[in-house]
């Protein structure tokens, strides 16, 4: 499912991943109004309007975007710090000595870019794009409580749409994303009614973060907590 945008009020900073096992690791961060039409543009080559820096490494993931900034140029800036967190004030405190290119390394930086200003304070939305790159916010660096943390695609229709298709439609994608996120493990991926096996365990078995509304399976977050207390 997509969730829809009218044409000229979408501004977002993603993050890419290559799936090319010759460049296993390799990420690139970028600014877009189209996340579709980037993504193909950047696995089309930079003929096609993709970057220098992603020609010739792909096929490439669109794995996350941070998206609901007002306007291109405050994007712009998250985007450049996001790139560059070593010569941002903000963030080069946080940077290794030795530039790093690799997913965990680029999504510890956001994590942090979002608790600090100007962007903790900019109504922004946190989303996953692709199910098996989704990572859990450590706890001690969750997003402020007004950014929501969503799952699913991103559509750009032209601003002739009517405004209350829009509004239907988006309606009908939160839901079914919301039953999606109700039904399954974030850590095991299985689905939790489904997994459990008679109904005093479906009523016991999940539960969900009061921050990010995320569901888990009772037991596997107890394993969880349990193994970080021993990291």
């Amino acid at each position: 499912m997509s969730h829809i945008f009218e044409e000229g009020r979408f501004f977002g900073c993603y993050l890419l991943c290559s799936t090319n096992p010759k460049y296993k690791g390799r990420t690139y961060i970028g600014f877009t109004v189209n996340p579709n039409r980037r993504i193909n543009q950047h696995n089309s080559g930079y003929a096609k309007g993709g970057a220098k820096r992603t020609s010739g490494k792909g096929p490439w993931d669109m794995v996350l975007i941070i998206h609901g900034f007002p306007n291109e140029i405050s994007a712009l800036r998250f985007e450049w710090a996001w790139q560059n967190p070593e010569k941002s004030l903000r963030l080069k405190h946080l940077v290794p000595s030795t530039k790093q290119y690799n997913f965990v390394s680029k999504f510890n930086v956001v994590c942090e870019m979002l608790r600090v200003g100007p962007w903790c304070r900019l109504p922004l939305t946190v989303r996953w794009l692709r199910q098996e790159y989704r990572k859990e916010f450590p706890i001690s660096k969750l997003p402020p409580p007004h950014m929501p943390i969503e799952f699913g695609l991103v559509q750009i229709i032209p601003k002739s749409k009517n405004k209350k298709f829009l509004a239907i439609e988006n309606e009908h994608i939160q839901m079914s994303q919301a039953q999606i996120m109700i039904d399954m493990c974030f850590i095991c991926k299985m689905n939790i009614l489904e997994s459990s096996l008679d109904i005093l365990n479906k009523n016991l078995a999940g539960l969900k973060c009061i921050n990010c509304m995320i569901p888990y399976h009772t037991i596997c977050l107890s394993k969880h907590f349990i193994k970080s207390m021993f990291i």
